[in-house]
């Protein structure tokens, strides 16, 4: 089965938009709603059997379950009868916001690391998604969404051939709003045999990639818009917070830094479709770049975005285009000679050229 994600920018009329908003809205009510019922019956456990908290306690009897996903979706369809305001959006809706709050539980209690479930406001709800679309959905330059309509997008690609649409996703950014449509077919791709050419890369800090013949240095996306960030940032300080204005810089603040973000995907597709034109195989090391992001160069590792590179990028564009894509083991990988496979021993850091002795 393949699945496709292709994205496009939206233009709405101003109705289209305040449906939106409100969608939005209604849906980030019941995400909080729901997530405070859960938090309330954890917490109502939290209390030792012989004592209370001295301020206050979550009183739940003892026989009530946990909400979960089904016990709060039954609920959700009672709530319709009592607030007619949840009818407003579509009810496929309202039960992704429940899926969506529960696997972020589920995330938690399986990887404790990730942190708490927080509440979310305007700005950390972005989208809302409609799981089933109706059978006869895409247009040239028009998608139609279920309850709200044909709505026009710019159509900077074509849809795939082949391909059904199984999710229709709106999402908000700071320049406007897009439409992520996920196209599916039941056709499978067998994996990339290994080829004849094959190109070894090695990511680094000071150059971008190191391939066998060249370095390719990394633009410094962020570094060339940090000045007018920082413009911005400084104009900002001096607003009330909330008011027009402040949101207005706010608001450009995040255009820039979408642009930058835009920018840095860009050049990532580019220069992988580049490597993947004249070679059969591609290697790279198997790096934990999370612990990059938090080092000493950690400012250098997250304004290339190194790590989405090799372990996004790269391999989609490789599985795309049919190439062979294989991590190795980091460790030892300058220890041995390329040409006869023979022991070099440690190397300094400053030794950046290995020169083969043997004939």
């Amino acid at each position: 089965m393949i699945t496709y994600a292709y994205r496009y920018k939206i233009k709405p009329t101003q109705q289209q938009t305040r449906q939106f908003e409100q969608y939005l809205n209604i849906c980030r009510s019941v995400y909080n709603f729901a997530h405070s019922e859960r938090k309330a019956w954890l917490e109502s456990r939290k209390c030792m059997v012989d004592r209370c908290s001295i301020n206050s306690e979550y009183i739940i009897s003892a026989n009530t379950p946990f909400p979960g996903y089904h016990q709060q979706s039954a609920a959700l369809t009672i709530a319709k009868t009592k607030l007619p305001h949840l009818k407003l959006v579509n009810a496929q809706c309202l039960q992704q916001v429940l899926k969506r709050l529960d696997k972020a539980w589920s995330d938690f209690f399986k990887m404790p690391s990730r942190g708490f479930p927080k509440f979310r406001n305007h700005n950390r709800y972005r989208s809302f998604k409609f799981p089933k679309p109706n059978k006869v959905c895409l247009d040239a330059g028009r998608v139609k969404l279920p309850s709200i309509g044909w709505i026009r997008i710019r159509q900077s690609r074509l849809y795939p051939k082949g391909f059904i649409p199984k999710q229709l996703q709106v999402v908000r950014k700071a320049s406007g709003y897009y439409l992520v449509i996920y196209f599916e077919s039941l056709e499978t791709v067998p994996d990339a045999l290994p080829g004849k050419r094959s190109i070894g890369l090695d990511a680094g800090i000071e150059s971008f990639v190191a391939t066998p013949t060249q370095l390719i240095k990394s633009p410094k996306f962020l570094a060339h818009s940090a000045r007018k960030l920082k413009l911005l940032q400084r104009r900002l300080k001096h607003k009330a917070k909330g008011s027009n204005n402040w949101l207005k810089l706010q608001n450009k603040i995040a255009r820039l830094h979408e642009k930058v973000a835009n920018t840095r995907r860009d050049w990532h597709f580019k220069l992988a479709y580049q490597f993947t034109k004249d070679v059969d195989n591609i290697f790279v090391e198997n790096i934990n770049f999370k612990s990059w992001s938090k080092g000493l160069f950690c400012k250098q590792s997250l304004d290339s975005g190194i790590g989405g590179f090799i372990n996004t990028v790269l391999p989609y564009v490789a599985w795309k285009q049919g190439k062979f894509y294989l991590k190795v083991d980091k460790n030892g990988t300058s220890q041995e000679c390329c040409k006869c496979h023979t022991h070099t021993g440690r190397k300094e850091l400053g030794q950046r050229v290995h020169i083969c002795t043997n004939p």
